[in-house]
């Protein structure tokens, strides 16, 4: 939350000339306004537009020079190199997008926008009832998902290793270098249009990520919770919320570099997904809690394969760390 709040404010600040602070405090402040006073759905249903631009990124990636080749062949059979920077970027790269509050956040949201659209049915002792039909939703709404996640950091990639890369940038500290990925395509709009992008992300990852915490917590402590219920109705629910951004905000006076702190907390997130992932892995397996809907042995394969990946990243970092 506190990454993803300083890359809003470094963002903002990079095209309008008010101080770090002002955008950081501005963010936040609106940010829990719109979370606790406002529908989430109306609220995604506007802003997850600003993220469009993030498409900028797969037109660079096509229009920049590449030898495509060696990107096939890079793609397919990746050039390891056994350093702490490269399994710290590797780390955070699968952190990224195999993250642990990604875990409650979808199926919490599953399960409330199914509440809140009076379409889910409940059996005895508050169990509810799911169709085939729901199974099949839940999976294309998954892959969908994943499919454009990736094809934009796989875009990201490309775009950033054929503008800063062939310049010998492979350090990225501020906005004003970042932005520079996008020059290739729009000029001196790049900073704006990364800009764009970066605050429209934030203003949907955040809730998300605060969500995600608030839904394991309100869960543990049997609390009402969901962003369909008013304030009064999900006090805890929406104090964990409130609480969690503040921190956030917090951790920005830490005099650490806004993209800096993505990547640590990115690599903290692939740290903690793996033992989170197996225990997924136990529950899909476990009959007692899905019935039949228990994994396949696709599933089950793709998933041990991840773990394993990610446990491997791990250890080589550690072993590579100067002592």
């Amino acid at each position: 939350i506190g990454a993803s709040l300083g890359a809003m404010a470094a963002s903002a600040e990079l095209i309008f000339e008010f101080p770090f602070i002002f955008w950081l405090i501005g963010f936040t402040v609106f940010i829990l306004f719109l979370e606790i006073f406002l529908s989430y759905r109306v609220y995604a249903r506007y802003l997850k537009f600003l993220t469009l631009t993030l498409l900028a990124y797969v037109v660079v990636a096509i229009m920049v020079n590449h030898d495509w080749s060696e990107v096939l062949r890079s793609t397919f059979i990746p050039k390891i190199i056994f350093t702490e920077t490269f399994f710290l970027s590797l780390i955070a790269i699968l952190g990224t997008n195999i993250s642990p509050y990604l875990f409650f956040w979808q199926a919490s949201e599953e399960v409330e926008e199914a509440v809140e659209a009076g379409k889910l049915r409940i059996m005895g002792r508050g169990i509810p009832k799911v169709t085939k039909r729901d199974v099949l939703s839940l999976k294309q709404d998954t892959t969908i998902g994943m499919l454009f996640s990736n094809i934009i950091v796989f875009s990201i990639c490309l775009a950033a290793a054929g503008t800063l890369g062939k310049s010998g940038l492979t350090l990225v500290f501020t906005p004003t270098e970042a932005a520079r990925a996008l020059e290739p395509l729009v000029g001196s709009w790049a900073s704006i249009l990364f800009a764009l992008g970066v605050i429209g992300s934030g203003l949907l990852v955040v809730p998300v990520l605060s969500g995600s915490a608030s839904y394991a917590i309100s869960e543990s402590f049997g609390w009402k919770e969901g962003f369909y219920r008013k304030f009064d109705k999900a006090h805890g629910f929406y104090g964990v919320i409130t609480i969690a951004t503040l921190v956030g905000l917090l951790v920005n006076f830490l005099s650490i570099p806004p993209f800096q702190m993505l990547i640590y907390a990115a690599a903290i997130n692939g740290l903690l997904a793996p033992p989170l992932l197996i225990l997924i892995l136990l529950i899909a397996n476990n009959k007692k809690i899905m019935g039949k809907y228990t994994n396949n042995w696709l599933s089950n394969f793709l998933g041990g394969l991840i773990i394993l990946l990610m446990l491997a990243a791990t250890g080589f970092f550690f072993l590579r760390l100067p002592l």
